[in-house]
């Protein structure tokens, strides 16, 4: 199942598995939160009490080395990944921190290894910053509405 899809996954991109890639690669598959090192690192200790923080750091780093999955960085304090490699656009709430998925926007259709004006494209990443619809519901105000006197 899921499983199968991390170990695809990793083979496509040409990724040795083990057990810990595979792993981490299902978490990440399975948890579409834009997680961090520390949350996948969480999400996965109690299960494999081998795993350290080092091994999660090098692994997801590797995943996105080979377009196995996205490094977000939208916040300059953190470094978020998303096990969905489709192209697609990201909104990042500038109240709660939240990264979260748009599917409906139309993304960029240059693929990588495109070449623009004598540029190799080797990503793309394009998100949006505001205030999500749960922040707004309970009051966060965008300062676009704020006036200025």
């Amino acid at each position: 199942m899921k499983q199968t899809e991390a170990y695809q996954r990793l083979m496509e991109k040409g990724i040795r598995p083990s057990l810990q890639r595979i792993a981490i690669m299902d978490w990440l598959i399975n948890h579409p939160t834009h997680p961090t090192i520390e949350d996948v690192y969480k999400g996965l200790a109690d299960s494999i009490p081998t795993l350290s923080k080092t091994t999660v750091y090098n692994t997801l780093r590797m995943l996105s080395e080979h377009n196995a999955a996205q490094m977000i960085t939208i916040d300059e304090h953190r470094v978020c990944y998303d096990g969905n490699i489709k192209s697609h656009v990201h909104f990042y709430c500038k109240n709660c921190g939240k990264v979260i998925d748009f599917f409906g926007e139309p993304a960029p259709t240059v693929e990588p290894g495109k070449e623009i004006e004598g540029n190799i494209v080797l990503e793309e990443q394009l998100y949006y910053r505001g205030i999500c619809a749960e922040c707004a519901k309970k009051g966060a105000k965008s300062p676009l509405k704020e006036t200025v006197h």
